[in-house]
């Protein structure tokens, strides 16, 4: 008897409903300036729908109403309209709230099929609103950060063009003015890391890789030993390490090998020297591995003794547009590319930092094939 009373009511004040609604949820931020069509988009259907279930004794389960394409257009609609998540649950319960209001002043009773049914329909449409919201937003965000990447590579073209051109007329021209080997030592050193950041740009661009899936790396794993790609890296490295007086130290065991794509897992421990490196001017830094028996893994760590990482920046540092300091000055994708390249093998990046006492990032590769 209930649920046809309340049935008739939410017809018969379906109007008033929804003017007390629009009243009250005019106190959310993201409604204020929104017109009358606008802020009622699916609000009116829902209505007409609880009134449809109660006359028939039967609410949707919440399976059922996932399948409504109107609470979820309502969904991107809220985005659309700039309404976080909580104002999207709270517009709902705003009129659930409603809804017991009219029941109480008119002595209608709610409990049980009636409670039930109307709590079965607006749980049902909030879910669905609330997964086309944050679906949405996700592919939103990962389309931002992807143009974000292609401008950063593109970018980088020009530069990268001059330092090259700049290099290869240094090397013509040293010599003759009398330059000696370490001069011709370090313009080696720049024309391989020049021609190694030429090949990443060309490998992003062509195969218009983006940082949130792993479709866009190819990963060769193969058996190798990890003590001498660190003693490359090193190399590459010592001219920058030289310029301020920084101590690299290969603390990698000769024999340790590991199954990972070697030209991947050499970017990502580059981009952890080349960060240790800039804060650890006078300083050491260390790389260093172990094996990890029980989870048939080799851990990699790059430890130095430099400025350490403030706190508040730990917790969000391997996000894209992050830095490792507040005053980097970066593009904030080094350190993504390290977590997202980890990753890719099956790995995790971790780090332990203290502000003043150095940092230390830890990595997982597999110590073989099928670990």
């Amino acid at each position: 008897m209930n649920m046809a009373k309340l049935a008739a009511l939410v017809r018969s004040e379906r109007e008033n409903l929804l003017s007390n609604w629009r009243r009250l949820v005019r106190a959310l931020p993201s409604a204020s300036h929104l017109d009358t069509p606008t802020l009622n988009d699916h609000i009116p259907s829902l209505l007409d729908e609880l009134a449809a279930a109660l006359e028939s004794g039967r609410a949707r389960t919440i399976p059922e109403g996932l399948q409504d394409s109107s609470a979820q257009d309502h969904g991107l609609q809220r985005l659309k309209d700039e309404f976080d998540l909580e104002e999207v649950v709270a517009e709902y319960n705003i009129l659930r709230g409603c809804i017991h209001d009219l029941a109480d002043d008119r002595g209608v009773t709610l409990q049980g099929p009636p409670f039930h049914t109307i709590n079965r329909i607006f749980d049902g449409a909030i879910g669905t609103a609330l997964q086309a919201y944050a679906t949405q937003r996700a592919l939103e965000v990962q389309e931002r950060r992807q143009a974000y990447l292609a401008f950063v590579v593109h970018d980088l073209r020009t530069p990268l063009f001059a330092i090259a051109l700049a290099g290869r007329v240094l090397e013509k021209t040293l010599p003759q003015h009398g330059y000696g080997p370490e001069s011709v030592k370090m313009l080696k050193a720049l024309r391989r890391s020049v021609q190694q950041l030429e090949g990443l740009v060309r490998k992003v661009l062509d195969e218009n890789a983006n940082l949130e899936a792993d479709a866009g790396i190819t990963i060769e794993r193969r058996a190798f030993d990890l003590w001498p790609l660190v003693e490359a890296l090193i190399e590459d490295l010592q001219p920058v390490a030289d310029a301020v007086g920084t101590q690299l130290t290969n603390q990698v065991p000769d024999e340790l090998v590991v199954f990972a794509d070697a030209a991947l897992l050499k970017r990502v421990l580059q981009n952890l020297v080349a960060n240790a490196i800039r804060h650890t001017p006078g300083g050491k830094v260390i790389i260093g591995a172990r094996e990890l028996e029980a989870d048939h893994a080799i851990e990699c760590w790059v430890r130095d003794n430099g400025a350490g990482i403030p706190k508040e920046f730990l917790e969000r540092i391997f996000e894209k547009g992050e830095t490792d300091s507040a005053d980097a000055g970066g593009t904030g994708l080094g350190l993504a590319i390290v977590e997202t390249f980890t990753e890719a093998h099956g790995g995790k990046v971790t780090v332990e930092s203290r502000e003043g006492d150095g940092s230390t990032f830890r990595l997982t590769v597999p110590a073989r094939a099928g670990a």
